[in-house]
């Protein structure tokens, strides 16, 4: 949406030498004897140490695995399985939630975000800057509105702002470095943050520019030591799904971890109705790839929006998505505003109400992350 985140339990060898040739051969036994005895105390004790040792190690690698939330599931985090989004418990995820945006409404993150909890999300995907066109989101503005949605006990889908609809590489670029500077509020929270490199890049239908883009951009990521489960949004302002069906794969394999998904938004191009909403959703999961709606709303600028299909579909098929969004549109879209205030008191009628208290809304159909239920 444009605006108009073994041990290795060596055991010590002893050796022992020497008795000299002219000791007598009782002598010599009586110092073999002794020997041995004395090798085999050693020996012994040595074993008994390293084992006490290695098992104190042991325990104290669980329980900093465990105290700093590392699964055994690879990266610690959530993972990508064919059409499946799995958490850090192995549990598939699907995502219900709401957008919200950050970077522009800086002081109203912390009631923001509770009241979109309060709706039931288990999801919120963050709004941020690079810097290019909005004031840059630094690391501790960045980790400060994580830890809001972490306590809150939602998983938050943070996202570059600026590259919405430029068909320059260079956007892409300047996110993707963006990510790799910000590394840090990134790594060690992967089973609570996923990584949407950059919002709706490239307005254009071009598929291969689309590919090219993220096949580049997808592997220095990994390269900088980020983990995070990856979330690209399609090409064409993120309504041409078909690129996703047409170069998803290719997008997915430029991943070393293979922990790549993908998002459609649904305004009144890709979600005007039940059979080009299932038509861009099956882009993906036909060939074998994860994907959520990543933005909708009930109408837009280009259209009409089914969002009552939207949330079926979805919900028969177990896809995410994530409405557009919170509060805070301006310039003559004000109605996709989800909330009529930032507490959430009233939700807006023709959108919010469905959105959050709707048949297969959020409130019906979300979930919590296992992350944060003692499952």
């Amino acid at each position: 949406m444009k605006k108009i985140v073994s041990i290795t339990l060596c055991a010590a060898l002893l050796a022992f030498s020497g008795c000299s040739q002219n000791t007598s051969s009782d002598a010599l036994s009586s110092d073999i004897s002794s020997a041995v005895s004395e090798s085999q105390s050693t020996s012994s004790d040595a074993l008994s140490s390293d084992i006490s040792s290695a098992a104190s190690e042991s325990q104290s690698t669980a329980s900093q695995e465990e105290s700093s939330g590392l699964s055994q599931s690879g990266n610690g985090g959530f993972k990508v399985e064919g059409t499946k989004l799995l958490d850090a418990n192995d549990k598939e995820f699907i995502m219900r939630g709401i957008n919200h945006a950050h970077t522009w409404y800086l002081d109203e993150d912390t009631t923001a975000i509770k009241a979109i909890a309060e709706t039931g999300s288990n999801t919120v995907r963050i709004v941020c800057s690079d810097g290019e066109q909005w004031t840059k989101d630094t690391e501790d503005m960045l980790e400060t509105v994580i830890d809001l949605c972490i306590d809150n006990e939602m998983i938050a889908v943070v996202e570059v702002h600026d590259a919405t609809g430029k068909d320059d590489k260079s956007a892409l670029d300047k996110a993707t470095d963006y990510w790799i500077e910000m590394k840090n509020a990134l790594i060690g929270k992967e089973q609570y943050v996923i990584l949407n490199i950059a919002n709706e890049w490239t307005g254009g239908w071009n598929g291969e520019l689309w590919r090219d883009g993220y096949v580049d951009a997808i592997p220095k990521l990994r390269e900088a030591g980020i983990k995070n489960t990856i979330l690209v949004d399609a090409a064409g302002w993120a309504q041409y799904a078909k690129s996703i069906g047409d170069y998803g794969k290719e997008v997915f394999d430029s991943d070393p971890d293979k922990n790549t998904m993908f998002a459609v938004h649904m305004y009144g191009t890709a979600g005007k109705n039940s059979s080009v909403i299932e038509k861009n959703l099956k882009y993906a999961t036909d060939n074998g790839l994860c994907v959520i709606v990543g933005e909708f709303g009930y109408t837009h600028t280009d259209g009409d929006v089914d969002e009552a299909y939207i949330m079926k579909y979805c919900q028969d098929n177990g896809i995410g998505y994530l409405g557009w969004s919170w509060k805070g549109n301006s310039g003559g879209v004000e109605y996709l505003d989800i909330a009529n205030s930032w507490d959430g008191s009233v939700l807006s009628a023709d959108w919010g109400e469905n959105l959050v208290n709707g048949e297969n809304g959020i409130k019906q159909t979300s979930v919590k992350c296992s992350v944060f239920t003692k499952e």
